[in-house]
């Protein structure tokens, strides 16, 4: 698909929980053979993401890599810098790496981890990661994140670092310390929002503004399984602090106020209307996709990464990469 302006397109697999996990591998490989610009692996409740990076280089070519977000409450930054390390050393890709603060169910609830204070452990772990991904040995004594003496024994990955952000201090941490900042699952009026406060922060820090990404969900022409595979990824963010003002925004005010109700997840679900995904994706024809990326590109976003729905119709999402594929 030609897209106007720099816009770039890379791939995250979506992970769905209604395909088996190995679809991420092909959807890697896809990506890798339709040109997109890069490929980011996050990890949640499947695969080890280091493990899971090294069997993908294993079986694509060139696409370079971004491991994360990964979840500061869960893992601190030594253990992130040997991990990108031992993955660009073991594959010879470019690996970068994003961190973000993740969720309470899978920082509290799946780890058992304080997941209190996360603005200051996304912080302190930005800090504490540079030096360590360029290979120097660092010292780093903050409230919630630490590392004295550490140096790489592997070479240097030298990474990009990015910050995942959606709240303020996300976004000045990402201002203060990230290359780039990416975001998930938002309207194109929510990420211009957050671009402005984005670019205001990094000029209060004297910096250039980190580059921009969003992850957004992906289906050309879906059918009815996709359509309901996106709805259901919509749920669990309907009443979320600031999300439920994005969708009060963007006209799903009712869906919203019953979402705040804490109804059964299936009875919430039934409520989500069908059209919610475009809000938050780019789904339908591909001229209503071109539009619609074209927005995500006037609101400052300098990359799209498409989670491209699976489903029995479109396994892997491979005719959304094909129809879109930058080559």
């Amino acid at each position: 698909m030609e897209l106007s302006g720099n816009l770039e397109l890379s791939v995250s697999p979506g992970y769905w929980q209604d395909r088996p996990p190995q679809e991420a591998l092909t959807t890697a490989a896809l990506a890798d053979q339709l040109g997109y610009a890069g490929l980011w692996l996050g990890e949640m409740a499947t695969y080890d993401v280091f493990s899971l990076a090294t069997a993908v280089a294993s079986r694509t070519t060139r696409i370079p890599l971004t491991l994360g977000p990964l979840a500061v409450g869960v893992r601190d930054p030594m253990t992130i810098a040997r991990g990108v390390a031992s993955v660009a050393d073991l594959t010879g890709r470019h690996v970068s790496v994003a961190i973000g603060s993740s969720s309470p169910v899978v920082v509290r609830d799946w780890h058992g981890r304080d997941h209190r204070r996360t603005g200051t452990a996304l912080r302190e772990s930005a800090q504490a990661l540079r030096p360590l991904l360029d290979g120097e040995r660092t010292t780093t004594d903050g409230t919630l994140a630490r590392t004295r003496g550490y140096r790489l024994r592997l070479p240097a990955p030298k990474s990009s670092l990015t910050v995942a952000a959606f709240g303020p201090q996300a976004v000045r941490t990402a201002a203060a310390h990230a290359d780039r900042m990416v975001l998930n699952l938002l309207t194109p009026t929510s990420a211009a929002d957050l671009v402005r406060q984005l670019r205001t922060a990094a000029a209060e820090f004297g910096r250039t503004p980190p580059s921009v990404a969003a992850w957004v969900t992906a289906a050309v022409d879906p059918s009815p399984e996709a359509v309901e595979q996106l709805r259901r990824g919509v749920v669990g963010y309907l009443a979320a602090p600031g999300y439920d003002a994005m969708f009060e925004a963007a006209g799903f005010g009712e869906v919203v106020a019953y979402a705040r109700t804490r109804p059964h997840p299936k009875e919430l679900l039934a409520a989500v209307p069908p059209e919610i995904t475009s809000a938050v994706g780019l789904v339908g024809g591909t001229e209503a996709i071109r539009a619609r990326l074209a927005e995500y590109a006037a609101a400052g976003v300098d990359e799209v990464a498409l989670v491209p729905s699976s489903t029995e119709a479109d396994p892997c999402g491979e005719r959304t990469l094909t129809v879109l594929s930058p080559q």
